[in-house]
């Protein structure tokens, strides 16, 4: 049984949901002993209240299955159809279990005494081992998903690996793990703010910033950016004469000329029309 519950299938995955579930009717019928103040006796309606609602669970768990697989479907297909509908017809187990514990536990508050919550007790617990993956309860889905036909690959399907989670404590052990570390995230931060704060030299210092050293434009050299034509210094700039042109030596202006050119003839016209020959009279 541990070996099966430690196992990271998805197999192990159902056990551990119905193993989780098991003790659950305990805390609940410690609270109704407190609030009843441990008397047993109640009145008969109650009791058959619970005890009817128990039975009507029972019997449910115990004739409902699956249903067929639809025809045609490839190995794929029926695998992940096979687990889908063996997940669902568990969780619906697991629930119609803790049903009759939940109405068993309104009875004997209403009427005073813990005998229906015990009726209800008595039929709930069986209807786990209902819903635990065993070797009957597995067999029996496979041949009710196998009605029409399709073959239902179920233990395969129950074998594929899944990871070991427990049902409401994983997700609440993931968020505390994720909010202490978010916690320590923001105390790392407050105590480098505070060393800066004590140390008020260091944001002067351009060294400490991590940039580098300085380059002759006043900008560190990482973020500096380079070019290809040589700039002149602000210090040789003298006031009303311009700038050294900062064109290299290879480059030469386009002369551009200002007067109309003359449309040359395309090179699908031919040469101008000739003059027609003059008769004499």
């Amino acid at each position: 049984m541990s070996a099966a519950v430690r196992r990271p299938t998805e197999s192990g995955q159902l056990w551990r949901q119905v193993l989780f579930f098991l003790p659950a009717p305990i805390p609940i019928l410690a609270v109704v002993a407190l609030l009843v103040g441990g008397q047993f006796s109640a009145p008969g309606v109650t009791i058959l209240l619970s005890g009817s609602v128990a039975v009507a669970s029972l019997l449910l768990a115990v004739m409902v299955q699956p249903t067929p697989l639809p025809e045609g479907l490839s190995a794929e297909a029926s695998v992940r159809r096979s687990l889908h509908r063996f997940r669902q017809i568990t969780a619906l187990r697991i629930a119609l279990a803790l049903t009759p514990v939940v109405v068993g536990a309104g009875s004997s508050i209403a009427g005073g005494g813990m005998f229906p919550l015990l009726a209800a007790l008595v039929l709930a617990w069986p209807q786990l081992v209902l819903a635990s993956p065993t070797f009957f309860t597995i067999t029996r889905a496979r041949r009710a998903m196998e009605g029409w036909g399709t073959k239902a690959y179920l233990w395969a399907a129950l074998a594929q690996p899944a990871p070991v989670e427990w049902p409401i404590v994983t997700p609440v052990a993931a968020r505390y793990r994720a909010w202490r570390a978010r916690r320590g995230q923001a105390q790392g931060a407050g105590s480098d703010d505070s060393e800066a704060a004590a140390d008020p030299s260091a944001d002067h210092d351009p060294d400490s910033s991590g940039a580098g050293p300085l380059g002759d434009t006043g900008l560190p050299e990482r973020l500096a950016v380079p070019s290809a034509y040589p700039k002149t210094e602000p210090a040789h700039v003298i006031p009303g004469f311009a700038a050294a042109s900062a064109m290299p030596a290879q480059a030469r202006r386009i002369l551009r000329s200002t007067r109309p050119q003359r449309r040359k003839n395309g090179p699908g016209r031919g040469s101008p029309r000739p003059k027609a020959p003059q008769t004499k009279n």
